[in-house]
């Protein structure tokens, strides 16, 4: 399963792309969050975004899903949740098998990356970073920037959810971030039937199936 931010419009969390989107009302801060990024810049860029999911609950979809996750566990099967959003809502929902593939915005981490330090839940909003803990460099949080590589384990752990896969539900994702918007193709080699639900269609999709919809209303009709 792959969900992206389409199914945290409901617990008041703006989307990245499109109408209203982070990027579309602000692309300066799109380019200004990229690799190489100083810690500053990161820290100031994200700290709206930041405060926004610390208020932010999860909906009828996060909700849904890890009710669902229980049942096919307890049923003997496996389910593994793949998200792009960095609001850590699918955990606070109750799943557990999930993969924050683009890390995690209430989460910092050390900017010098030779510092042993490990990233750490932090909920801080200060004007600038803090310094670490270990080595007195800045924080920043730990989310994966624009060009900068996907974790090694989320990565490993993604690729082995796709091999294994007989179902593919992606939920709320525009399909356009590489490399998550090759999962479907991943899951399709491996003999899954794939589904796409979203606000809106999409061109050329390559999905089996695609349910248009908002996601608090359709997934857990879906997956009741």
């Amino acid at each position: 399963m792959l969900t992206g931010a389409g199914i945290s419009v409901a617990s008041g969390l703006p989307t990245y792309r499109g109408a209203g989107g982070l990027w579309t009302a602000n692309p300066e801060l799109e380019e200004a969050l990229s690799a190489g990024a100083s810690p500053e810049v990161v820290w100031r860029g994200l700290a709206p975004l930041r405060a926004a999911v610390s208020k932010a609950e999860p909906n009828a979809a996060h909700v849904a899903l890890a009710a669902w996750e229980r049942r096919v566990v307890d049923q003997g099967g496996s389910c593994t949740l793949v998200t792009q959003n960095v609001d850590g809502l699918h955990t606070r929902a109750g799943s557990s098998n999930v993969i924050e593939y683009h890390g995690a915005l209430r989460r910092s981490r050390c900017s010098d990356g030779g510092c042993p330090s490990r990233p750490f839940e932090d909920d801080r909003g200060s004007d600038t970073p803090p310094p670490c803990a270990t080595c007195g460099a800045p924080l920043r949080p730990d989310v994966v920037l624009f060009g900068e590589m996907i974790g090694a384990r989320e990565e490993v752990e993604s690729k082995r959810a796709l091999r294994d896969c007989d179902l593919f539900v992606a939920i709320g994702t525009s399909g356009t971030v590489w490399p998550a918007s090759s999962f479907v193709r991943a899951a399709q080699y491996a003999g899954a039937h794939t589904i796409l639900v979203n606000l809106e269609p999409i061109d050329d999709s390559p999905y089996d199936e695609v349910i248009v919809g908002a996601a608090e209303t359709v997934v857990p009709a879906l997956v009741g």
